[in-house]
């Protein structure tokens, strides 16, 4: 844990637009889950296509995980909370994701992977997000790295908000992971009662804050746990400020929008429905996963 030394001034903060409450459903083999950033979504929160959030202490709403399953196009981003998940994949990569660690992977042209509980009690929550690939990198190489939440960046500000930078720049501490072209920011921020947290943001990026626990204000709005703010692209604007009135925890991702158009079917996001057709064709004669080893 480092100390921050730039202190960031953010002079025209962005508002709340709207309030998002998640969806209960199920994905994989019946693990329970919130689905928070939905599909009627995407273009709103371009570059972010999908955020999971699912936490449970019972067995049955997580043990069976999410058996091998196919993707093309697009990163995904899982942050655990809590618990054990053993991660295997077609390319060869295998890495066990712990309490407080990050997996990113990046399924380019294509990967089959499955993502199983070490686990058969306890608590296990966490994250997924899923961040579009420009078309030019849609049908590059699978790349993934696990990140051990010790290998994380980590500062806390002066007024005691402990930040863990999964990707972007916070306070002049770069994270784990940077991207070109949708330029993402990711950050855990865990707030003590009547801490302020201030992040300077592009105006052109769409944000958005989900508070996990306790509850946060931005910009005069309440935002309770459970809840995603959408933070208005105001022009002008040059980034956002969070109050905390008790403790609490929460997300706050940003991107570079890519304005490109999305097309999705299930697991696969490309930008024309022929690539689609492809990628299903693909998948059905077996080239999907052998591309992946290639």
């Amino acid at each position: 844990m480092t100390t921050a030394i730039l202190t960031p001034s953010v002079q025209q903060a962005r508002r709340v637009e709207r309030l998002i409450a998640g969806q209960p459903t199920s994905d994989g083999a019946g693990v329970k889950l919130t689905r928070v950033l939905t599909q009627d979504l995407q273009r709103r929160l371009d570059p972010f296509l999908m955020l999971d959030a699912f936490g449970s202490d019972n067995p049955d709403d997580y043990i069976a995980g999410f058996p091998d399953h196919p993707h093309r196009g697009f990163e995904t981003i899982t942050y655990m909370i809590a618990g054990r998940m053993l991660h295997r994949d077609s390319a060869g990569h295998e890495g066990l994701l712990e309490n407080g660690g990050v997996q990113w992977m990046t399924a380019g042209r294509g990967v089959i992977h499955s993502e199983i509980p070490q686990q058969e009690e306890g608590v296990m929550e966490g994250f997924q997000l899923w961040l579009n690939l420009p078309g030019r990198d849609k049908m590059n190489a699978p790349w993934y790295r696990d990140f051990k939440n010790a290998d994380l960046p980590q500062f806390t500000t002066a007024e005691g908000v402990a930040v863990t930078v999964i990707a972007g720049e916070s306070h002049g501490v770069g994270g784990a992971v940077t991207r070109d072209a949708t330029a993402p920011l990711y950050l855990d921020l865990h707030f003590q009662a009547g801490s302020t947290f201030a992040q300077p943001l592009p105006a052109t990026h769409n944000a958005f804050v989900y508070v996990y626990r306790g509850e946060l204000t931005i910009g005069g709005q309440r935002v309770p746990a459970g809840r995603m703010a959408l933070l208005a692209n105001s022009a002008g604007s040059d980034g956002v400020v969070i109050d905390a009135g008790g403790d609490a925890k929460a997300l706050l991702i940003a991107g570079h929008p890519l304005n490109e158009p999305i097309a999705q079917y299930g697991p696969f996001v490309m930008n024309t429905k022929d690539e689609i057709y492809q990628a299903l064709n693909d998948f059905r004669d077996g080239r999907l996963g052998e591309e992946a080893q290639a």
